[in-house]
C-alpha cells in the first residue's frame, strides 16, 4: 500500500497544481473598479480631446492610458470611437472586440460593434451579436431594438460586390501625346 502511495503522490502533487494555476488564472481579471486611477484619467483625456475633435491627440490619451493598465475598457471603446470617426470600420470593430474579452456581457458595447458592423456590411456577424444581447437582455432592450432596426434597414439595401462588376478590357491603339 506504502508503495503505491509513494508511486503516485508525485503525479497527484503536479496535477493539483496544474488546477490550482489554471483556476487563479480566471480569477485574475480586474473588475471596473480596481482599474488604476490613473489609467482612468488618462481615458478621460481621451474623452475630451475627441469631443474637440482632436482624433490624434485621443489616440495618444487612450493608448497611454491603456499601457498603464490594460484592462481599461472605457480606453478600448475610445479608440473605436476615433477609428468611427475616422472610417476605420474594421479597425473600430477590433476594439470593440478588445473591450468585449474584458467584458462579454457588456451590452453597450456589443451594440455599438454591431452597429458598426452593420455599416460595413457584415450583416451575419451583426445578426449574431444580436442573439447574444436578446439572450443577455434582462430589462431595457431598446438597445437590442435599434439594433434590429438597423440591420432590418441594411437588409433592405442591396449589396454590390466587387466580383459582381464585369471589367471588360478594351484594346485599341493609343495615340501619342502631342508637346
Amino acid at each position: 500500500m506504502w508503495t503505491l502511495i509513494m508511486r503516485f503522490s508525485p503525479a497527484a502533487i503536479a496535477l493539483s497544481l496544474l488546477f490550482a494555476t489554471a483556476s487563479s488564472m480566471s480569477v485574475g481579471k480586474k473588475p471596473d473598479y480596481q482599474i488604476d486611477p490613473q489609467s482612468l484619467k488618462l481615458s478621460a483625456e481621451g474623452d475630451a480631446a475627441l469631443k474637440t475633435g482632436d482624433a490624434e491627440g485621443a489616440t495618444g490619451w487612450y493608448e497611454t492610458a491603456l499601457a498603464v493598465d490594460p484592462l481599461n475598457r472605457a480606453a478600448y471603446v475610445g479608440l473605436a470611437e476615433v477609428a468611427k470617426t475616422q472610417g476605420l470600420k474594421g479597425k473600430a470593430i477590433r476594439f470593440y472586440r478588445e473591450a468585449l474579452e474584458i467584458d462579454p456581457n457588456d451590452q453597450s458595447i456589443i451594440v455599438a460593434q454591431s452597429e458598426v458592423m452593420v455599416a460595413k456590411g457584415a450583416i451575419e456577424a451583426a445578426q449574431k451579436n444580436l442573439a447574444r444581447l436578446r439572450v443577455l437582455c434582462r430589462a431595457d432592450c431598446s438597445g437590442a431594438d435599434r439594433l434590429a432596426m438597423s440591420i432590418d434597414k441594411a437588409k433592405e439595401k442591396p449589396v454590390v460586390q466587387a466580383s459582381a462588376v464585369e471589367i471588360k478590357p478594351v484594346v485599341g491603339e493609343v495615340e501619342p501625346k502631342k508637346e
